[in-house]
């Protein structure tokens, strides 16, 4: 079902849009916090240290091939917002060529450098073993996460955000089985987490090519438009490679964050494993429904419908701080037993480091929630320079600040947790004035 954003009621329009995409990544989380369950319950603190510490370096991954579907859904939304049907069919195939190349190299590097990697991550030696288990199996699943995500962009792009969820909801369902089977039945460790993971994903990608190919006779893409296109290339490079690089830059700043956790020992390392599934879960459903506003500022920038963007902006923003201010009240109060969750009552000190770490981070969800509206804004006007420009902000303060803070003895480790949010606001406050700067200088003045 494809949803024209380009008319009718504006926020009714934008919930209705982003309530599945909302829906499919409190799904995709769900089955992450499985695995942490699974691995923190039945396995052990090591193993969540060295699955926690992986995830985050499969998120900076992902997040390369990610940035690059986005950049290209938002290529693909501005064409559909000028019912320009050639053009975008000729981005599809170039797009998918060009991100499916990238997405092999990808695979092969990591292949190739997992010793090298877990010791840049400056994993301790006594967790080294169960971490590279565990990423042999798991980076199995990178072609699987391009599949996904380029063909969930590209519906999601045209207003179906429903499609990319049902997929996504059979992927979690069979993830979770196939954890409990592989972990708690066969006793495979880490590694029956990694392979369940990748079934799912594999289940996940294919599903939705085939649905793309057999179902979407409009977006299939014809044999005449299957060529070189210099200009149309150009567009999606310079929308998909900065938005990528944008999204490694931020999560490459974690990974860096990640490193000096790490240095910590595995007691924060695990607290810090469960306590960052849960925050990302908790602001998760506001990135999704910044994601569907970035669709829809997309759609209309292509049909120039610059003043129902303006109005869509503002209702926008009113919605993120409402559910923004609602979440951070519900996991300021329940940080205890949401670390409990994932961490045994005996390992009370996993836990109060976890509790500490959600209470910080939880009071100023509003500015990533902010920021996320800021990143989105910018790509689909087509000035994805400046979402890169924010995320060096925001991390570059959270990554000095971090190592600066925590070498002081009496702060230690809070100094990390309490940079997060510092970079947050640095980085709304630039975005925050460069838009109304902007705004006045006819900023919306679509190119021609």
């Amino acid at each position: 079902m494809k949803r024209d954003l380009t008319t009718g009621k504006i926020t009714g329009k934008l919930f209705l849009f982003a309530l599945p995409l909302m829906a499919g990544n409190v799904l995709q989380q769900f089955y992450n916090l499985v695995d942490t369950w699974v691995v923190g319950k039945f396995i052990g603190a090591d193993a969540l240290a060295a699955v926690g510490s992986s995830y985050t370096l499969m998120t900076f991954l992902t997040s390369i091939l990610l940035g690059l579907c986005m950049g290209s859904s938002a290529y693909f939304a501005i064409q559909y917002g000028k019912k320009d049907f050639s053009s975008l069919q000729k981005g599809i195939f170039l797009s998918f060529l060009l991100i499916g190349g990238i997405a092999i190299v990808l695979n092969l590097f990591v292949f190739i450098n997992v010793d090298w990697i877990i010791k840049v991550l400056q994993v301790p030696e006594e967790i080294q073993g169960l971490m590279r288990e565990y990423l042999v199996y798991v980076f199995i699943g990178i072609m699987a996460t391009f599949l996904y995500n380029y063909f969930a962009n590209l519906l999601r792009a045209v207003g179906n955000s429903v499609i990319p969820l049902l997929f996504l909801g059979v992927s979690v369902v069979l993830n979770v089985v196939l954890d409990l089977v592989f972990v708690m039945k066969f006793q495979w460790g880490v590694k029956g987490t990694a392979v369940a993971t990748v079934i799912a994903q594999y289940a996940a990608g294919i599903g939705l090519f085939l649905y793309y190919h057999f179902g979407c006779r409009e977006l299939r893409v014809e044999r005449k438009y299957m060529h070189w296109d210099g200009n149309i290339l150009r567009s999606i490079i310079s929308l998909s490679f900065l938005t990528c690089l944008q999204q490694s830059v931020m999560n490459f700043g974690i990974l860096m964050v990640q490193g000096l956790v790490n240095s910590f020992g595995t007691v924060v390392m695990a607290a810090f494993a469960a306590a960052v599934k849960i925050d990302t879960v908790a602001y998760m459903p506001v990135q999704d429904f910044v994601n569907a506003c970035s669709t829809f500022v997309a759609q209309n920038f292509g049909a120039g419908e610059m003043e129902r963007i303006r109005k869509g902006i503002k209702s926008s923003v009113v919605c993120v701080f409402i559910f923004c201010c609602g979440t951070s009240l519900l996991v300021c109060l329940f940080a205890r037993p949401l670390m409990g969750i994932f961490i045994p009552q005996e390992q009370q000190q996993v836990i109060e480091v976890g509790v500490g770490y959600l209470r910080i981070e939880a009071v100023f969800y509003f500015g990533i929630g902010l920021l996320f509206m800021l990143y989105g804004y910018y790509r689909a006007v087509e000035k994805p320079g400046m979402s890169l420009v924010l995320t060096i902000c925001s991390l570059g303060t959270r990554v000095v600040l971090a190592y600066v803070l925590s070498a002081i003895p009496v702060i230690g480790v809070t100094g990390i947790w309490v940079s997060i949010p510092i970079g947050w606001f640095f980085a709304d406050a630039v975005g925050a004035v460069y838009y109304i700067r902007n705004y006045h200088n006819k900023l919306y003045t679509k190119n021609t």
